[in-house]
Parts: structure tokens; C-alpha cells; sequence
């Protein structure tokens, strides 16, 4: 069973939760961008939160589906139609054979992901079918889709499972909440101003902004006094600041390990919310501690884990 590729999109490639394990050797963890709406559409087609989804970025692709398929939609609304009707994020469907899925133009969001229910059939590199484009390696031949590409699918005859209605969602919540920070562990090296202007000021996302980083324009962030550090292990959502002042989110495909100065860290129930923006878009900070930032972590775990048929 196959999916063939009539358009690739802007940056349509398959990713996971990542490339666990491997960081001591200069690998990145890499995954999907937005990891709640990569569980929500595994859960819409009946498949385990880790399986593989097709995210895509933008402007979807078209796919042509040669056989009978499960499949859900979730994250950013792209515009998708399967044979024309609309198919909105949040769904599931049986698609017959074939069906074309295509998206036309974008609604909201800047990630949508695409799950088939049993999965796609990708070959794991070092426990992962995360595709690396920089590194060339995972997903489809460690590239973006491209036109003529054949999906191999699992078969799959199941019906939409039931689940209960989601109630929180990144793209849904909206783009205008704070985003929420910890402190980071050179939060003490930076001036008094620059702490205030963190959370007082707005910051806008720039062109330079892609998977690896998210660098960020506004009010700058100087140091209290000079500060040379060790390269060491950063995490997703790792606010440095560079020499220049001007704030880096890390994200997805971050390096392995970096020197600037961390003044804060995005909670993980936020990083969602960050992957659903786009370079133009404006963000604000709001300061949380470590107690908080779990609660939140755990309330979102909870809502998916009692949305899955297979938890009842």
C-alpha cells in the first residue's frame, strides 16, 4: 500500500519524537515541532503517540492515495481537501482508494501533521524515523518529499476511534498568550534591564527563524558583566542570547550543545504554541517557576492520555 506524491508542499517531511540518545555523539534530537497536535492526530487514527506523522510546513503537498486508508489531521489548518470537501484538523476519516488529499490555501497555524492508522513504513536510523535534513539522514532518504515519491503505508481497515472532544490545543488557545519561561541557568549573569525587558517588552520572530532556531527582534539583552562559558548540552526551547543581545529560541533540530548565555527556558506545554508561529508574528514572555511548568506539563499528558480509546 502506497501514498505517491503529486506536489511536495514547502517542507513536508516525517518526523517522531525524536532521535533520543545520541547527543554525546553530535546528533540532534530532532522530532516533530509540535508535539501535542503529532500525539492528538496518532490518537485520531488509533496509532501509539510515538508513531511517525508527516509534518508539513505552510503550503501542504498533494498525495494520491492508491489504497484504502485511516487518516487524521491535526495542528495548523492548511486548507486540506480529500476529492474536494473539506477535511479539518482534528478529524479522522476513512479515505477511499484512490483519493487525493490536497491543501489550498492557509487558514491559521504554520504545522500541520498527517497520521495513517497502523503507520508509515520508514526505516529507523539510530531508533528513529526523524527526518534530518541538514544531516541527510532518516525519514524518506533524509530529505523533504518531492514530487513522484512513493509512501509505503501499513494496511489498515479500522474505523475512527471515539475519542473525547479536545479541549486544548495550541493553534486553538491562540497566539497572543505569554509565552511561559523559567529561569535559565545564567538568568543571575544578565543586567536588571535586561531581565525587565524579557518579560516587558514584545519580541518579533525574524526570516532567520526555521526548525533549528527561532531568532527573535526586540529590546536588547545585555549581559551584567562579561561572560565566557563552556559549550554544554542545551534542550528545546532554550532561550540564549548571543553577543549581539538579540534572543535565539532552540528548537527541534537545535545543536547538541551551545556557549551563549541561557536566560531563560520555555516550558514544555508552550513549545506547541511557538512551533505555530511564523517569522512576522509577536510573542511576550511571562516568568513561571519549575513547580508550575510541570503541573501544566502533566494537566495536557493527562487531557491526551484521557482522549485515548485505549486507556479507557
Amino acid at each position: 500500500m502506497t501514498l505517491k506524491v503529486i506536489k511536495p508542499g514547502l517542507l513536508s517531511a516525517f518526523q517522531d519524537t525524536g532521535r533520543h540518545g545520541f547527543q554525546h555523539w553530535g546528533v540532534p534530537v530532532g522530532g516533530v515541532m509540535d508535539e501535542a497536535a503529532h500525539e492528538l492526530c496518532n490518537l485520531l487514527v488509533g496509532n501509539p503517540r510515538t508513531f511517525t506523522t508527516l509534518e508539513m510546513t505552510l503550503q501542504g503537498p498533494t498525495l494520491h492515495f492508491q489504497a484504502k486508508a485511516l487518516v487524521g489531521l491535526a495542528g495548523a489548518d492548511l486548507g486540506a481537501v480529500i476529492n474536494g470537501e473539506p477535511f479539518k484538523p482534528g478529524m479522522s476519516r476513512i479515505v477511499p482508494a484512490d483519493s487525493v488529499l490536497s491543501f489550498s490555501k492557509r487558514v491559521k497555524g504554520a504545522r500541520a501533521y498527517l497520521a495513517v492508522g497502523g503507520g508509515f513504513l520508514l526505516p529507523a536510523v539510530m531508533n528513529s524515523t526523524s527526518t534530518h535534513t541538514r544531516g541527510g539522514f532518516g525519514g524518506l532518504r533524509g530529505r523533504t518529499l518531492q514530487a513522484g515519491d512513493l509512501i509505503p503505508i501499513c494496511s489498515s481497515f479500522a474505523n475512527p476511534p471515539r475519542l473525547a472532544a479536545w479541549q486544548e490545543h495550541g493553534v486553538e488557545e491562540g497566539l497572543e498568550a505569554p509565552i511561559r519561561v523559567m529561569v535559565g541557568r545564567e538568568w543571575r549573569f544578565f543586567s536588571e534591564q535586561a531581565r525587565r525587558a524579557l518579560l516587558d517588552s514584545r519580541y518579533t520572530l525574524t526570516p532567520a527563524s526555521d526548525r533549528m532556531g527561532y531568532r527573535l527582534e526586540g529590546e536588547a539583552l545585555p549581559l551584567a558583566m562579561p561572560c565566557e562559558l563552556l559549550s554544554e548540552s542545551v534542550a528545546f526551547g532554550t532561550v540564549q542570547v548571543p553577543p549581539n543581545g538579540q534572543p535565539v529560541i532552540l528548537m527541534a533540530d537545535r545543536q547538541t550543545t551551545g556557549g551563549y548565555p541561557r536566560i531563560a527556558q520555555v516550558a514544555s506545554v508552550d513549545l506547541p504554541r511557538l512551533a505555530q508561529m511564523l517569522p512576522g508574528d509577536t510573542l511576550r514572555f511571562s516568568l513561571i517557576d519549575l513547580h508550575s511548568a510541570q503541573a501544566l506539563l502533566i494537566k495536557r499528558a493527562q487531557g491526551l492520555k484521557a482522549m485515548d480509546p485505549f486507556n479507557a
